[in-house]
Parts: structure tokens; sequence; C-alpha cells
């Protein structure tokens, strides 16, 4: 029997750098709504919901005709959302899509639900990408990983790592040892979801400032699945421009 994977997008409407983030115009529509459709031709996903806290989100979603699911505002992140979303679902495997990549690959989702399936040790899987630009380290908000020969992984920092101490040249260095950065979408076992949500913060998440340092710290493994692209996270107004730009270079190459 297969697995049934609900796929659950959290948006919030407050945001201390963006307010009403979700209902930001990108050309024409909604970036809730391109979140929404992208995701939907994911071949993994059985559901997709869009979790909130704020009616005038839950408004536009039921206006494409999208499935949408309330949510209180006190709550503490985006996991926290997907969680009390998945306990009154029928799901083995719950997939964390971030509401500010409007133009999320639907083959991503298909990917971090695959790297959990193909992982019974595993209670959740993210996506990583090999970095191959200088430019792309030390961006600030990034968080890189480490991992194993089986490609589960062992650290998340937002420091780069590893440290290759005997090699000064960055651009030898990212060629010779490989970087990964995290691509923030996640895979969830169900159950494991609601007792994760359900731990306290852990000091390294609480020093890196990442979520997933507490299931490593409570003994739970993370599988990682190695891909190509690199996302456009919509953090700023001024981002949605790089979004737009995006999509017409998407068009020209259809057209």
């Amino acid at each position: 029997m297969s697995e049934r994977i609900v796929a659950v997008i959290p948006a919030r409407y407050a945001s201390s750098r963006f307010p009403g983030k979700p209902l930001a115009m990108i050309s024409g529509k909604p970036m809730i709504q391109w979140v929404y459709e992208r995701a939907r031709k994911a071949q993994s996903i059985d559901r997709l919901l869009v979790a909130t806290d704020d009616e005038r989100i839950a408004a536009v979603v039921r206006g494409f005709a999208g499935e949408v699911v309330m949510t209180p505002g006190n709550l503490n992140s985006g996991s926290d959302r997907v969680a009390l979303v998945v306990r009154d679902q029928q799901a083995d495997l719950v997939i964390n899509i971030q509401g500010d990549e409007p133009l999320i690959e639907p083959q991503a989702i298909d990917a971090v639900a695959d790297a959990l399936r193909s992982a019974p040790d595993c209670s959740m899987a993210t996506l990583v990408r090999r970095i191959m630009d200088p430019a792309d380290l030390d961006s600030g908000n990034a968080a890189y990983v480490v991992m194993d020969s089986q490609q589960r992984a062992l650290y998340f920092s937002r420091a780069v790592i590893p440290v290759v101490r005997d090699e000064r040249d960055r651009k030898r260095w990212i060629f010779q040892t490989p970087i990964y950065d995290q691509i923030g979408i996640y895979a969830y076992r169900r159950d494991f979801l609601l007792r994760f949500t359900q731990l306290p913060p852990s000091p390294l998440e609480q020093a890196e400032k990442l979520e997933q340092l507490r299931a490593l710290e409570n003994g739970y493994r993370i599988k990682l699945a190695i891909v190509d692209f690199k996302p456009i996270c919509v953090d700023l107004p001024e981002h949605i421009q790089l979004v737009e730009n995006k999509l017409g270079e998407m068009q020209n190459r259809e057209n």
C-alpha cells in the first residue's frame, strides 16, 4: 500500500520585514496562488492545504479554489502550524512547503518525498544543493549542512561548513571539498512531526536558529536529497522583481 502524503503551505500575514507577504502580487497573481498552483503539479502529494491565521489569506485561497485551514496566530513556527493541521488528517508523510517560494519546483516536492520514503531509518527529510559559486557563501540567511556517506545530516549551521583549514583559496575549496546549503522544504513522518513539535527548543537550535537541529539533538535522523536548482525566496518587497524577471525568462524559454 502506498503512503498517503499531505502537503501543507503555512502562510502568515504578519511579518516584521514584509507584512502581508502571501498576498503580494507577482505578475498579476498573489504569491500564495503561485506557490499553491506550482505545488499542485507535484506527482507525489495526495492533498494540498494552506494553513493560515488570517482571514484575508484564507479568502484569497478560497477564491482560486484552493483548500485552506484556519490556525491560531500564536504558534511559534511553520512546523507547529503544519503539525496542528495534520493532527486531523489521514496521512503517513507530511510535507512542509515554504509559502514564500513562488517558483518552487514541483520536482523538489517529489524529491523530498522520495528521499523520506527511501529511508525507513529517518524521521524527516530535506533538500540540499552543492554550492559551485563562491558568491553564494556567507549569504547571511543560508543554512549549511554536512552529511554522512548515506546522505544523512550530521549537522546544520549558519556558518560555512566544513572548514578546510589547509585551503585558503575559496574557489578551489568549493570545487575540491563539497559545500552544501539547505533548501527550505521538509518531509516528515506524521507521527514524528507530532512528537517533534512537543519537544522543547534545543540548545543548538537556539544558538543557530535552526529548528532541524532539535531533531538531531534528540537522536532523530534526517535524510538529505541533493538537487541542482537554486530557489528564489521572497523575504523583502524588492525580491518580487527578481521573481518576475525569472518568470519572464521561463516564459521566453517556453516560447
